[in-house]
């Protein structure tokens, strides 16, 4: 077949939500089918992660956008009906190029996220949106959480979007998410359907060197608005209840680009903020446990999936728990009022029998239900069916 993929960012390197799955989906789709990939090229996509997509697209559509003009555009779309969540991934390059190869005669058109769907005109091709995760629920969330006026922003965003992503729905002839949970939510007008994210057990595996019992470790990009919540709600409400009963506990705060105050944590006792890493594996090795208190999360938090694959013990929030394929309990440990989170963490700190039952459940778990390989079939079968639907 041929295919064309729409990302809104270059695939690589597979170091965050977006990327990793679309990787997978590139890597997947381009062993046996003639693949081109068109994405904008920021900044900081250099060549060596242009050259490393290279064995799996026959053709690479890149176009260079300025993160400035993308902010302006966003802003500019504030008084009109079009997202600025849209107009920030709008590149008109890009949109003469994908208009263009769509005349060259593809059997199916993939976008990867909601804001890419603009890109793709009516087409003979099949037209699949993966919109992974639904992008107006996590709007009109932030919308509850912050002061006004930015509360009247987010709110005024997801309601675009929410219009949006039921456009999407009817217009494409398959829309996708990360989760069945996710559909719930989804406009849900026309085909849909759904693959879960995978996590590459080979590479996030257990390490026969022994953690440090009392190091405790959260990764994600700390200039994300869920993750700094998280953290800042986290060093507030649990980190001095939980010093008072385990004086000796760290906490890692890894990931790239703190804010100025995510980096003040790192002033407390017993918190360290490292900044980006060339590598989170010999940090999770590291720890007793990780940690996701996630107050705003959508779709699957691949932070609990490479935990899990590690054989490192994890306390989620429950929203950060849901999107993954789990068991409180038997899986992983979830809780949300700080003393239950407390509670959790000090249980698995007090007891290593307990941290190495649920290392074992957790991989174990990852290795049945979070393959890639199965997610990649469950793909490959949607498309089948797309396709089987057009030719009847």
């Amino acid at each position: 077949m041929k295919i064309l993929l729409v990302s809104h960012r270059l695939p690589f390197p597979p170091d965050r939500g977006g990327r990793i799955r679309q990787y997978q989906i590139l890597r997947h789709l381009g062993r046996d089918h003639d693949v081109t990939l068109a994405s904008p090229l920021r900044t900081d996509d250099v060549a060596a992660h242009v050259d490393a997509l290279r064995p799996f697209a026959r053709r690479l559509i890149l176009a260079p956008v300025s993160e400035l003009r993308s902010w302006l555009q966003a802003t500019l779309a504030l008084p009109t009906a079009t997202p600025s969540s849209f107009a920030y991934f709008h590149s008109a390059q890009l949109a003469r190029s994908v208009r263009c190869e769509l005349s060259d005669g593809y059997d199916v058109v993939l976008v990867h996220c909601s804001a890419m769907a603009p890109y793709v005109a009516p087409t003979g091709a099949v037209t699949i949106a993966d919109i992974v995760d639904v992008d107006s629920e996590k709007w009109l969330e932030y919308a509850r959480q912050r002061p006004f006026p930015e509360s009247f922003g987010f709110w005024l965003e997801g309601r675009k979007v929410r219009r949006a992503e039921a456009a999407i729905v009817s217009r494409f002839d398959l829309c996708t998410c990360a989760t069945p949970e996710e559909l719930e939510v989804l406009p849900a007008s026309g085909e849909v359907g759904w693959f879960r994210n995978g996590v590459d057990a080979e590479y996030f595996r257990p390490s026969s060197e022994p953690a440090d019992p009392g190091s405790i470790c959260f990764i994600g990009h700390m200039d994300y608005y869920p993750n700094r919540d998280a953290m800042l709600w986290f060093c507030e409400t649990v980190w001095p209840q939980l010093r008072a009963e385990h004086p000796g506990a760290t906490l890692s705060i890894i990931g790239a680009d703190p804010t100025a105050d995510i980096r003040r944590l790192g002033e407390r006792p017993g918190i360290r903020v490292t900044g980006h890493v060339a590598d989170v594996r010999p940090y999770l090795w590291r720890s007793a446990l990780s940690v996701a208190p996630l107050r705003v999360a959508r779709g699957t938090q691949n932070k609990i999936l490479e935990s899990l694959a590690m054989g490192v013990p994890v306390v989620a929030s429950p929203l950060a728990a849901r999107g993954t394929d789990t068991i409180a309990g038997e899986h992983l440990l979830v809780a949300s009022e700080p003393r239950d989170v407390v509670a959790a963490i000090s249980r698995l700190l007090s007891d290593p029998g307990e941290r190495q039952r649920l290392a074992v459940a957790g991989r174990q778990r990852m290795l049945t239900h979070h393959d890639w390989h199965n997610s990649m079939r469950r793909l490959d079968a949607l498309i089948d069916g797309c396709l089987a639907r057009r030719n009847r």
